[in-house]
C-alpha cells in the first residue's frame, strides 16, 4: 500500500489534487487538513457573484463532508497546523502529533496589506481570497439595507474584477491605486487607460495615480484619505492589494522559500524529501504563476507523481482572462520586459504585441472586440514553463 497522504489547505490546489488523485488512485489514505470549512467552490466565482446576487451558500458546491464521502478522505476542518517536524514526519496540531507519509502544501497566498488597519475601521475593511472571506463582506453589504458605497484600494486582477462586479450588482465604486492606469502588470498603459475609461463610462469613480495617506471613521462612515489630499467617503473598504504565498509553514520547517513561494522543482517536489508543494505557495523552477490552469496543471501532474508515475509540470502559453465585462481583457504577460509594445487598433478594441528584440513575440495583450485573437496569439507565444 502507498503511504499515507497528508495535503494541507483544502483551496483550488488541494482540492484538485485530491480529485485528480482518486482519478487514478481510489484506495491511498489520503487526509486533507484546513484552516477554514473546507467547502468545495471555484474560486473565480468569487469575483461574480455579486452581479449575480449570489450568496456564499449558492457559491459553494459540496460541503467537507460531501467531499470526504464523494473522494474517501479524512477531511479535517478549522484545524491549524502549527509546525512541520521533518525528521519525525509529523505535523504538530495543538497537543496532537499527526503522523504523514508523504506531505503536500497547498497553502494559498494570503492577502498583502500594505499599511496597519486602524482598530476603530476593522469592522469595515475587508480582504476577499476565499469563501469565507466573501461570506463576510457579504453579510457586511446586506447588513447595509441598500446599495453600499465600496472603495477598493488595488487597481490590479482583483481590484478590478470585484469592481467591476459590485458595480454591476448595484454598488457604488470607487477604485483607487497608485499606478497610473488600471491592471499595470498586465496591460501596457494605453490599454489599461481604456479599462479606466470603461470604469468611468459606467460612473465608477477612478483614482489613479494616488497612494493612501490614511483610513478613518467619521460616524458610521469610512474615510480613505488620500496622498493628494483628497477623500473618498464609502461604507466598505475593500483592499486588493496583492498576494503573499503562505510560507511561514515551511519556512520554519527548513524548506527552501522566498518571497515568490516555496521552492520546488518540475516535480513540484521541495528542498525536503517526501514534501511537495502546490498551487499559489508554489514557485515551480523559478514561476510562481497564480492562475487557474498552471494550478491545474501543477495538480495533474503531482497527482501522477505521487502515484508511481514522475511527471514533471508544464506551464503552456495560457493567456489571463480577466472578468470585466465592462471591457472585456485578455492578456499573456511576458516573462521579462519586451523591447518594444507594438499597439493597434482604436478607442476600446486594442491589441498590444510584446516584442522581443528580434521581433519575436513574448507575449500580448487585448481589449475589447480584440480578445478574439486569443487562440490565435497563443498559438505562437512562448510557454510560461516550457
Amino acid at each position: 500500500m502507498s503511504a499515507p497522504l497528508t495535503i494541507i489547505g483544502s483551496g483550488m490546489a488541494g482540492l484538485g489534487l485530491l480529485r485528480a488523485l482518486r482519478a487514478i488512485d481510489a484506495e491511498r489514505p489520503v487526509t486533507l487538513i484546513t484552516a477554514d470549512g473546507g467547502d468545495d467552490y471555484s474560486k473565480p466565482l468569487l469575483s461574480t457573484g455579486f452581479a449575480k446576487r449570489l450568496s456564499p451558500d449558492r457559491l459553494a458546491a459540496r460541503s467537507a463532508l460531501r467531499v470526504a464521502e464523494e473522494l474517501g478522505a479524512v477531511v479535517r476542518t478549522h484545524t491549524r497546523v502549527e509546525a512541520i517536524d521533518l525528521a519525525t514526519r509529523t505535523l504538530q496540531i495543538g497537543a496532537e502529533r499527526l503522523p504523514w507519509g508523504e506531505l503536500v502544501l497547498a497553502t494559498g497566498a494570503a492577502p498583502a496589506v500594505p499599511f496597519a488597519v486602524p482598530p476603530a475601521a476593522a469592522s469595515r475593511i475587508f480582504t476577499i481570497n476565499d469563501l469565507e472571506d466573501y461570506r463576510a463582506f457579504h453579510g457586511a453589504l446586506v447588513a447595509l439595507g441598500r446599495p453600499g458605497r465600496v472603495a477598493i484600494v488595488g487597481a490590479g486582477l482583483v481590484g478590478c474584477e470585484f469592481a467591476n462586479d459590485l458595480l454591476a450588482g448595484g454598488h457604488g465604486v470607487s477604485l483607487v491605486a497608485p499606478e497610473a492606469a488600471p491592471l499595470a502588470r498586465l496591460l501596457p498603459e494605453p490599454l489599461g487607460r481604456a479599462l479606466g475609461e470603461a470604469f468611468e463610462e459606467a460612473d465608477m469613480r477612478l483614482a489613479l495615480g494616488v497612494g493612501v495617506r490614511a483610513i478613518e471613521t467619521a460616524g458610521a462612515d469610512v474615510v480613505v484619505a488620500l496622498d493628494d489630499g483628497s477623500r473618498l467617503v464609502a461604507d466598505l473598504v475593500l483592499m486588493a492589494t496583492g498576494l503573499k504565498p503562505r510560507t511561514a509553514l515551511a519556512e520554519a520547517a527548513g524548506l527552501t522559500v522566498s518571497a515568490t513561494g516555496i521552492h520546488t522543482d518540475r516535480h513540484l517536489a521541495t528542498s525536503a524529501p517526501g514534501v511537495h508543494a502546490l498551487g499559489d505557495v508554489a514557485c515551480v523552477d523559478g514561476v510562481n504563476a497564480m492562475y487557474v490552469q498552471p494550478l491545474q496543471a501543477g495538480a495533474k501532474a503531482l497527482a501522477r507523481t505521487l502515484t508511481g508515475t514522475p511527471t514533471p509540470v508544464h506551464y503552456g502559453p495560457w493567456p489571463v482572462v480577466v472578468k470585466t465585462p465592462l471591457l472585456p481583457v485578455v492578456a499573456l504577460p511576458p516573462a521579462r520586459p519586451p523591447s518594444r509594445w507594438r499597439i493597434e487598433g482604436e478607442a476600446g478594441d486594442l491589441t498590444a504585441l510584446a516584442e522581443a528584440e528580434d521581433g519575436r513575440l513574448i507575449g500580448f495583450a487585448l481589449t475589447g472586440a480584440c480578445v478574439r485573437r486569443k487562440v490565435e496569439l497563443a498559438r505562437v507565444a512562448p510557454p510560461l514553463l516550457g
